[in-house]
């Protein structure tokens, strides 16, 4: 069975997750951490669970989800994996890193693509990988269709969705991919986004005031 503990790190509040199952095995999907303290909090929670980590996922590669990358590389030996259509954004976090106050900012290199429509898999656990741009390019969501759980990065919120603003974003792009990507999921999914609190595709199809039923009129 699919667990999944979340942490909050750095000054955005970024959600970061591990996703474990029976078997121990785990994966890290956007590492926020940045401080000493965030870093020790993450790794204790592995240990306390007894977890082998055996990928690094990103959803999308803006900071606040990539800043812990180095760390999880190096500490738990494991390959980077992210959409191709997000390497240029990843490259480029360590040009504005030291604007934002992150003078130790590590870059890391990609491992592994992503694609559309391959699982991503650990232990007993298959996450489906769907491509969803519009916040970034090559933004992707997982989705586990045996708990009905679904790891939303920065495209859907509670009542809100991702910003479009950013280099490689684009608002209609990100509206289009919600409603036929993430909207065919099922209407119990839970979503566990980049930020903030969960909510569920259901709830979000009829009161999300950007790609719900209300955003029509």
């Amino acid at each position: 069975m699919l667990e999944i503990k979340t942490f909050t790190f750095n000054p955005f509040q970024e959600n970061t997750y591990v996703l474990y199952d029976e078997t121990k095995e785990a994966v890290i999907v956007d590492p926020g951490c940045y401080e000493k303290e965030e870093k020790e909090m993450l790794h204790n929670f592995i240990l306390s669970k007894g977890l082998k980590v055996v990928k690094l996922l990103n959803t999308h590669c803006h900071i606040d989800h990539v800043l812990g990358n180095a760390f999880v590389k190096r500490k738990y030996s494991v390959d980077l994996h992210v959409h191709p259509d997000d390497e240029v954004v990843l490259k480029s976090v360590e040009s504005y890193a030291s604007n934002y106050g992150f003078q130790q900012f590590e870059p890391t290199a990609i491992d592994e693509y992503l694609k559309e429509g391959e699982d991503v898999r650990f232990g007993n656990t298959n996450l489906q990988v769907i491509w969803v741009p519009g916040h970034a390019p090559g933004h992707v969501v997982f989705y586990h269709k045996e708990s009905g759980n679904c790891i939303g990065g920065d495209t859907l919120f509670e009542g809100s969705i991702g910003r479009t603003d950013l280099p490689g974003g684009d608002h209609d792009t990100l509206l289009n991919a919600i409603r036929t990507q993430m909207f065919t999921l099922p209407d119990e999914t839970v979503v566990y986004p980049g930020h903030g609190p969960e909510t569920t595709i259901g709830q979000e199809k009829i009161h999300n005031p950007f790609v719900g039923e209300r955003a029509r009129f």
